[in-house]
């Protein structure tokens, strides 16, 4: 990833990297910047709203991505564990990462890493809400919090204000 020769057009990857964010908290800020700055060195990115192609099924596409891309920049934020499709791309990512085909980079945006790893603060009432929701499985929450202890046990970049 840190010069151009490594885009994945010289690689078996199609992307370099997957960003994984929760858009109502990043998305018009942090995650533009990161992306715009990824792009401007060369470095072949997947962002949900700039690659999927019209028509279709957004959840097969965006496994799909992950799948195809060497690295993971995952954005934690505040909201991030309360969106179910945010946790759902975290477990495959996190698949992906354990069968080493992939390389996580997460960054902790004003969310402490502590709280990550121990499932605390925010975590705890977003887990709390996927539990009561029947049309989630319980066992896919359990599988998103060990993704999340696994994120959390990373280092990456603590971001605060």
């Amino acid at each position: 990833m840190a010069t151009q020769t490594t885009s994945s057009s010289s690689s078996s990857w199609k992307y370099d990297v997957f960003l994984s964010f929760c858009g109502v908290d990043t998305r018009k800020n942090f995650t533009d910047h990161l992306y715009t700055a990824l792009k401007q060195k060369g470095i072949v990115t997947f962002r949900d709203d700039e690659k999927l192609e019209r028509g279709k099924y957004i959840s097969l596409e965006l496994l799909k991505a992950i799948e195809e891309s060497k690295y993971a920049i995952i954005v934690l934020s505040r909201n991030y564990a309360s969106s179910r499709w945010c946790l759902i791309e975290l477990a495959k990512i996190v698949g992906c990462m354990k069968e080493n085909r992939m390389t996580v980079l997460p960054v902790f945006h004003y969310v402490d890493p502590s709280h990550v790893r121990n499932q605390t603060g925010t975590l705890i009432e977003a887990f709390a809400k996927h539990e009561k929701d029947p049309k989630i499985n319980i066992q896919d929450v359990q599988e998103w919090k060990a993704a999340m202890k696994e994120v959390g046990n990373i280092s990456g970049w603590d971001l605060h204000e």
